[in-house]
């Protein structure tokens, strides 16, 4: 224990050197650009943008136009085949592509190199020391981190395909891993409901959980909704020793398991004292030392933020920062907030003014330039190989330190609407149903608004059953009034009636889970998973009722009811096995 806290003191001075180098940060932005450039100006794409040509800002945007994900398709195709000229130097690998949904129908693989996992992992170090040395009790618990496999499939050059937490979870460094709880080889089960489950056997075994890490706030809430409904199988195995059978969990995970997976009975009796008590599996109770949560805060995933202390009680939020499989762009070093310091010294950054963002010639300003209070979209330089990208988030900017602004997100770019004018935003649509939910008194609810077309565009505020089900016309007719409140524009096209007011739609029970399975089910990035809050799309609610219909139709699994599936968590015990009589009589 000496050691550990020994060793968080010496380790802090990196956190308070990034600190201090805000103070020159132009300077030091000036050198990451030129650093990226020298590396790959041999390259075939750095003859074509005249990489040798660049020695100043100036000349970089000169000959490098802003791109995006489908600009770069063609050459990362050759990199899958293991065409490493195309973009890099003699020096650099590719780990891995790290998958993440796109524009188009096709999934982007975004390169992850030698020199930008290395950025990309100084940039979570300094994110956990400042989180340790403000939460140092951290120190002597446990950490449960959910991530993804990063070798999901592979491509011709035999270069691993999945999400880049789980080559992270692989690869920490001996003081990380000996806090993790999970053993890393439970990345390799990709079934969504099979994880989860595998991760809370193991973990409800210990008491010493001090913190629970997961990229959205949604899967934390999904994961205390499946630790209740399925409490009875998950006591049985903990008093037994085992994991159940019907799980699909590869054979030689299980193997690798069976060292963890002993018997518990204590635990277990301690476990159903909890369920009498409280008539579930009450986390407080569970994990009572339990600290810190480690989830997004910002933009839509904030509608689940509620949420977390009914499950989890009152314990401290700290926001991941800016993230994304393209780059660690922030770093939060306070609890309850998404706002922190920018990644300086890894990536170069430009910024567009929000309103000038789809402008021919908008303005482009360095990270010292932005204005505190003002909203921008964020183009990436990055040690993978992109350069001037735009990765369509739209951060505020919300105070400086030194020459280095803070920044906050806000919403996705995509997540916009406006088929009249009324540029509608996520972050706008969050707020007003966040004020109306909180006015009738009801709790946080997931809920998509989405357009549909009749004789007048119209938003469908779409929820699955609850407090609100018969009173469907007045939540229309308060959550359209913030709407209007918020959305100056907005109001003016329900005054010219060109659009029509919004109305709420009831969806079935499960159908946002499914929506979720639906998405992820192909790239494993369930925990990863943004549920929209809005979206633009015409033909939304009917592919979303399809999904939700065909999920429903699909005949019971064993395992998994309502989790990703069908149903809700309400009715997961329907037509389940009962737990055998003499494991109940043994317990009790």
């Amino acid at each position: 224990m000496l050691h550990r806290y020994a060793y968080l003191y010496i380790r802090y001075r990196r956190f308070q050197r990034f600190i201090l180098g805000a103070r020159c940060g132009r300077q030091e932005q000036h050198r990451v650009l030129m650093e990226k450039i020298a590396r790959n100006a041999a390259t075939d794409f750095g003859r074509k943008h005249s990489f040798s040509k660049i020695h100043s800002l100036d000349d970089f945007r000169k000959h490098v136009p802003i791109t995006d994900y489908e600009y770069y398709r063609p050459w990362i195709e050759r990199l899958k085949k293991g065409d490493l000229a195309a973009m890099y130097g003699p020096d650099t690998r590719v780990l891995m592509f790290a998958l993440t949904s796109g524009t188009t129908s096709q999934p982007k693989f975004i390169p992850i190199t030698n020199h930008f996992f290395r950025e990309y992992r100084r940039g979570w170090n300094i994110w956990g020391l400042r989180l340790y040395w403000d939460h140092k009790d951290l120190v002597v618990k446990k950490t449960l981190k959910l991530a993804s496999d990063w070798q999901q499939f592979f491509t011709e050059a035999r270069i691993p395909c999945g999400n880049i937490s789980g080559l992270v979870t692989e690869t920490a460094p001996w003081v990380a891993r000996s806090r993790f709880l999970l053993p890393s080889s439970i990345i390799k089960i990709h079934n969504p409901f099979a994880k989860h489950y595998t991760a809370l056997r193991l973990a409800l075994v210990s008491k010493k959980v001090g913190m629970i890490g997961t990229a959205n706030p949604s899967t934390l809430v999904e994961f205390a909704r499946m630790a209740d409904a399925e409490r009875e199988y998950l006591v049985r195995d903990i008093f037994d020793g085992g994991l159940r059978e019907d799980l699909e969990v590869p054979s030689e995970v299980r193997r690798h398991l069976s060292g963890y997976l002993r018997k518990s009975p204590r635990r277990a009796r301690e476990l159903e004292g909890i369920i009498r008590q409280y008539g579930r599996l009450y986390f407080p109770a569970i994990w009572p030392e339990l600290s810190v949560l480690a989830v997004w805060m910002g933009g839509s995933v904030r509608v689940f933020l509620p949420l977390l202390e009914e499950y989890y009680g009152k314990v401290a939020l700290r926001d991941h920062g800016l993230s994304a499989s393209e780059g660690h762009m922030s770093i939060p070093f306070e609890d309850g907030t998404s706002s922190g310091i920018l990644e300086y010294c890894h990536h170069f950054f430009e910024f567009i003014p929000e309103e000038e963002y789809g402008r021919p010639q908008p303005t482009v300003l360095e990270a010292h330039e932005l204005e505190e209070g003002k909203d921008y979209y964020i183009l990436l330089t990055t040690s993978s190989g992109l350069y001037r990208y735009d990765i369509r988030d739209v951060v505020r900017c919300t105070g400086f330190v030194g020459e280095v602004p803070l920044v906050e997100f806000r919403n996705k770019g995509a997540h916009f609407s406006s088929f009249t004018g009324e540029k509608l935003t996520e972050a706008q649509v969050i707020e007003a149903v966040q004020r109306v939910f909180k006015r009738f008194g009801w709790p946080a609810q997931a809920f998509t608004v989405a357009p549909v077309m009749g004789e007048r565009p119209q938003y469908v505020l779409l929820l699955e059953p609850g407090p609100y089900c018969g009173r469907q016309q007045e939540l229309a007719v308060t959550v359209n009034a913030e709407l209007a409140a918020i959305n100056c524009e907005y109001a003016n096209r329900l005054e010219t009636r060109r659009v029509a007011p919004l109305r709420v739609q009831i969806v079935p029970p499960g159908t946002f889970r499914a929506l979720r399975l639906h998405r992820t089910a192909s790239r494993g990035n369930f925990e990863e998973y943004k549920h929209p809050c809005l979206v633009a799309d015409l033909d939304f609610i009917d592919r979303l009722l399809e999904i939700a219909r065909k999920s429903l139709e699909t005949p019971k699994a064993p395992v998994g009811e309502g989790f990703g599936f069908s149903g809700t968590h309400l009715d997961m015990g329907e037509n389940r096995e009962q737990t055998p009589t003499s494991w109940q009589n043994t317990l009790n």
